[in-house]
């Protein structure tokens, strides 16, 4: 059992979206251990997407490549450490620096005998939330709150405000009369299975431009999603806003949680949506079926799965295109309609 003032160490190198769904572990852990320390260690590139989150006690940089040199002369700071992934100078770190180590099963057989917990993987995979949370089994701690954390700050917010006054035409306030709609038309490069083609997206904005004809689209993404996001603006050059490749992390999610919608495909910023708690539609590939990575307890999250079904090795010829605009359409128009009743409401 995890004791309340334990010191404990989490310790994450991942992308965007897997380090976001560590989220509600390191929540569980710090209601928990609520007179004790949490520190999460993660890859420097990420640090911006847990930063600022009020469970966190400390938050740091750690690599693979440096994993080896640290801890030498540091002693054993931390009473739990839980370590994701498989990688050895990570999990040879955690040794070094805590009493009790758990961890998924790696394929060193001598580095697992010196875990306290070295948890098997689960097949098949559940969501991977649920999946995450394995690692609390031996702590005697229960997560009930599953949802993904990010924190926007006031001044994000504000900046966020003031960037949509300055690009999109009329905005005055919080941008819920147009309203202004987000999308994220590609995936990073080497998964770019999991695009829906642009075709199908500005498809989907002539429906939703038919039904409320001042809405304005928002092209979200890094500037791998340029070529995609220029195909949009293209096509839509009036009503299509390019934020693609010029806004930092947290500027961009700050930006994102102003909107009235988001559109997604499965990639690291439909996570942050997902953690944001805004209306949503994310789109996923059957190799990555939504049942598996949507974000959870999210009541304003529409999943869009892609029709054929199977393992992963079955379906990596699947074809976004086999998603129609009109399945998207139905569930984007459901819920514009729900949140502008909600605000007026409010």
């Amino acid at each position: 059992m995890i004791a309340p003032d334990a010191r404990v160490l989490v310790i994450t190198v991942a992308r965007i979206g897997d380090t976001l769904l560590a989220t509600p572990l390191l929540r569980a852990l710090k209601q928990a251990t609520p007179r004790g320390r949490l520190e999460v260690m993660t890859h420097p590139k990420r640090q911006d997407v847990l930063r600022h989150l009020p469970f966190i006690d400390r938050l740091s940089a750690i690599s693979k490549g440096t994993a080896w040199l640290r801890g030498l002369l540091e002693g054993r700071r931390f009473d739990w450490a839980f370590v994701f992934g498989h990688d050895l100078s990570l999990l040879k770190y955690a040794l070094r620096v805590s009493d009790k180590v758990v961890a998924f099963k790696s394929a060193d057989h001598t580095i697992d005998a010196r875990l306290h917990d070295a948890v098997d993987e689960p097949n098949p995979s559940p969501h991977a939330v649920p999946h995450r949370l394995l690692l609390l089994r031996s702590t005697g701690v229960q997560a009930t709150d599953l949802r993904l954390a990010w924190q926007v700050t006031d001044a994000e917010r504000d900046a966020a405000r003031a960037w949509l006054r300055k690009h999109v035409p009329g905005t005055t306030n919080n941008t819920a009369a147009h309203p202004v709609i987000g999308l994220q038309l590609a995936s990073f490069h080497t998964k770019s299975h999991r695009d829906w083609p642009v075709e199908r997206f500005i498809e989907l904005a002539k429906k939703i431009m038919a039904r409320w004809p001042d809405a304005c689209f928002v092209l979200l993404g890094d500037a791998q999603s340029l070529a995609s996001a220029q195909r949009f603006h293209d096509a839509l050059p009036e009503r299509s806003i390019m934020a693609v490749g010029t806004l930092a992390l947290r500027a961009s999610a700050a930006l994102m949680a102003q909107l009235d919608l988001y559109v997604g495909v499965d990639t690291g910023p439909t996570h942050i949506a997902g953690a944001l708690g805004i209306p949503m539609v994310a789109l996923y590939h059957p190799a990555y079926p939504g049942r598996n990575l949507a974000p959870l307890q999210n009541p304003r999250c529409r999943i869009i799965e892609h029709p054929r079904t199977g393992n992963a090795a079955s379906v990596t010829d699947a074809d976004m295109a086999d998603i129609p605009a009109e399945q998207v359409w139905q569930a984007a128009s459901a819920l514009l309609q729900e949140s502008r009743v909600m605000d007026e409401k409010r």
